[in-house]
């Protein structure tokens, strides 16, 4: 199979879909790899790495998408992609559909098969392609979320450690999965006060025995929600459905009820975000402020650390990769069921639910 890997274009985004170490696997394997000249320099790999490792470069986008079977990326392709997709072509990559209508339409009209990340779930209902940048998203909530509360950048003022003799900050956590517990680990490595919220009282357990006892743990409800916003300083919005919309759990009313300085940060920004007054942001610009709250909504997080990223994704993308390229998508996604859940479009046919629903009447 011919596969291409270009350029990621999407603002601020770093990352590859497939480092040398991938291509030499698949150059192994028989596979022609095509790779955008430069797609690897912001995550640290350089040309000669990839020629090394047996891949062709191509000096454009339009080379790339013209000589490949299938594409493999780390975003969803932008508009300047549209046109380049071809009918029948592969495109392995995160989505997020149901966040997107626009895109969900460019997609249906390119005829092509799209196999997003984030829907591939193996039988016991984790998720191999979404985890490791949920991880990653989840660190970096505290990371990002702990300097905009900073003074000079309109936060409250808060060190979420504290010091000896003035208490610590407050994070409130709504989720409780994979980016929730996370989030959780490095909050309470800096010494704040964590508070997480979630409906399933099996994974509250869970996270209730593998976290310190500064880490507490509470049902989701819209009252404890509008409980706690009052009195913490850092809100993280980590609730995933996958493949649908994220519930808006935090309305533009109920800012007003939070402290002036207050930080959010929405981590479901992909899949349209936790909060009503969510909007997508950039690493160049990536807060906004709505009733005196700050809002850090930026929808590829981990793009700002990519070479931890780009090893972290291709980790547990590589093996799909392998299979679609050794089989074809079709018998590729008999052989794994977990495979055939990351099916979203098929040549102009919306196949998953959740996209459905997330959509009425969709048509091209």
């Amino acid at each position: 199979m011919k596969i291409g890997v270009p350029k990621e274009i999407k603002s601020n985004e770093s990352r590859v879909a497939l480092t040398p170490a991938g291509v030499f696997e698949l150059v192994n394997f028989g596979h022609e790899v095509f790779v955008q000249e430069s797609a690897g320099e912001g995550s640290g790999f350089a040309d000669e790495d990839y020629t090394e490792a047996g891949a062709i470069l191509l000096p454009t986008i339009e080379a790339v998408y013209a000589m490949a079977d299938m594409i493999v990326k780390v975003k969803e392709p932008v508009t300047a992609e549209y046109g380049l997709i071809k009918r029948n072509q592969v495109i392995f990559t995160y989505f997020h559909f149901a966040g997107s209508e626009v895109l969900t339409r460019a997609m249906m009209a390119s005829g092509a098969v799209c196999i997003a990340y984030e829907t591939v779930k193996d039988t016991d209902g984790s998720l191999p392609l979404l985890t490791p940048m949920s991880e990653v998203a989840g660190r970096m909530a505290i990371q990002q979320g702990a300097k905009y509360l900073e003074k000079p950048i309109k936060g409250r003022g808060v060190l979420l450690g504290g010091v000896p003799g003035v208490p610590p900050g407050r994070v409130l956590i709504i989720g409780g999965g994979v980016v929730g517990v996370q989030a959780a680990k490095m909050a309470a490595g800096l010494g704040a006060h964590v508070t997480i919220l979630d409906t399933n009282m099996k994974r509250l357990r869970y996270v209730n025995d593998i976290m310190p006892s500064h880490v507490v743990t509470e049902f989701s409800s819209v009252y404890n929600i509008k409980k706690h916003i009052k009195t913490h300083d850092l809100i993280i919005g980590a609730v995933l459905i996958p493949g649908a919309k994220a519930p808006k759990l935090i309305t533009r009313q109920m800012l007003k009820e939070m402290r002036p300085g207050t930080v959010l940060v929405d981590v479901a920004v992909d899949q349209g975000g936790c909060f009503e007054t969510t909007r997508p942001t950039t690493h160049e610009d990536p807060t906004y402020i709505i009733h005196d709250i700050v809002h850090y909504c930026v929808a590829n997080m981990p793009g700002a650390v990519p070479y931890t990223s780009t090893l972290a994704l291709t980790n547990v993308t590589l093996p799909y990769i392998l299979k679609l390229a050794n089989n074809g998508w079709e018998e590729a996604c008999r052989q794994d069921a977990a495979l055939a859940n990351g099916l979203n479009i098929v040549k102009g046919e919306i196949v998953l639910p959740e996209i459905k629903n997330a959509f009425e009447n969709l048509s091209v």
